[in-house]
């Protein structure tokens, strides 16, 4: 008879085997990975990389500092092109913007504390929107909130707003952050979309020049933007079936159990996020009508208050990068407003005013703070 130990069986190894990286659609156009690098940026890239050769969780830290760095980076050449570049804003306006801004001190101290308070709104609405994913004081949703406009300023359209934020949250929360910062996005987009097609209705009914031929163009565009904002508010309102219509998407399927998180919303949230983007949305609207009106841009300030709207529906519809951002939104801006009446080297003047303000300066303070800032990752902070 053959001794026990003969008789024994090799058990299979229950060694489970490395997953795979998981991936996950952040502010719709964008995507996020949970380690806090993404696909889509050199940083994602190179993790792709490192992943299919087999490198550890050692070898991407080095993958995060060579984002957060490279951001910085990005910024600053940027900031430096269009500030103090041969072509930048000091060598063509600078003694005319420093003249128009001296003269009315006032209310630059109103346009900086508006975009103080625009931030604190914003942060406030992004802490709301992660009460279902981990809790966030406000002094840290305040300093995501910042250090994601460094992301979002090289970004395309600044969608990469959310990568700066989710990198605060804890390496497990992020996909389920990426989810829910979506829902943020969509939120600022429904009032974005409704605010701009009350502009364009009120301006074609009192028959004010539009940069199209009259008739029925701009009622074709009212109809069409009133039904992309119906499609969209539907959507926010009821984030289970955005869940379940991202999850028809195949490649988004393995990412079920991160994006339950939308599934979670109670509708009085939902309901405040909005209303929070809505108070954001008039803080920046009004930060540009008072500009206008202080620099003598010759807008009507009714036609101002219908027109800037039409003109931030326009800039979210077209793409454009860093280094087109301020051309593109003060080629609309010209489009619309100087029929009106405005005078185009004012309203780029208040256009580059209002850039300097809300996206510059936050963008140069957050990308200082995404370099030194302490990033959590699975095996400590980097």
């Amino acid at each position: 008879m053959a001794p026990a130990s003969s008789r024994r069986r090799s058990r299979p190894s229950t060694a489970s085997t490395p997953k795979p990286i998981t991936v996950v659609p952040g502010s719709i156009p964008r995507m996020m990975r949970s380690q806090g690098t993404f696909p889509g940026t050199v940083p994602g890239l190179l993790l792709a990389a490192c992943s299919s050769c087999g490198c550890t969780m050692a070898a991407r830290r080095p993958l995060l500092m060579v984002f957060r760095w490279g951001v910085f980076l990005l910024a600053c050449v940027f900031l430096y092109v269009k500030l103090a570049g041969p072509k930048g804003i000091v060598a063509t306006d600078g003694a005319r913007l420093l003249a128009m801004l001296a003269a009315n001190r006032a209310v630059l101290l109103v346009v900086v504390a508006l975009m103080l308070l625009n931030w604190l709104v914003e942060s406030g609405k992004w802490r709301v929107l992660m009460a279902e994913v981990e809790p966030v004081g406000p002094w840290r949703a305040f300093v995501a909130t910042i250090a994601g406009t460094s992301v979002g300023f090289v970004s395309l359209n600044r969608t990469g707003e959310f990568i700066g934020r989710v990198f605060f949250l804890a390496p497990e929360n992020r996909i389920a952050g990426g989810f829910a910062t979506a829902l943020g996005s969509i939120a600022q987009f429904v009032v974005t979309l409704a605010a701009g097609g009350v502009g364009l209705f009120v301006l074609t009914t009192a028959g004010i020049p539009l940069p199209w031929p009259a008739g029925w163009t701009s009622w074709i565009l009212a109809t069409l933007t009133a039904l992309v904002t119906a499609i969209a508010l539907v959507l926010y309102l009821y984030p289970g079936l955005f869940r379940q219509l991202l999850l028809l998407v195949p490649f988004i399927q393995r990412f079920g159990h991160a994006s339950a998180v939308l599934a979670r919303f109670p509708r009085s949230r939902s309901l405040g996020v909005l209303v929070l983007s809505l108070v954001r949305y008039v803080l920046f609207t009004f930060q540009f009508v008072l500009l206008l009106r202080t620099f003598g841009a010759g807008v009507g300030a009714w036609e101002a208050a219908a027109g800037v709207p039409l003109v931030y529906l326009i800039a979210t519809l077209i793409p454009s990068v860093m280094l087109t951002e301020l051309g593109v939104r003060g080629s609309v801006e010209v489009a619309v407003l100087e029929p009106m009446g405005g005078e185009a080297s004012i309203v780029l003047l208040a256009t580059t005013c209002l850039w300097m303000i809300n996206v510059a300066f936050p963008a140069c303070i957050g990308s200082v703070i995404l370099v030194s800032a302490r990033i959590r990752t699975r095996n400590g902070t980097a």
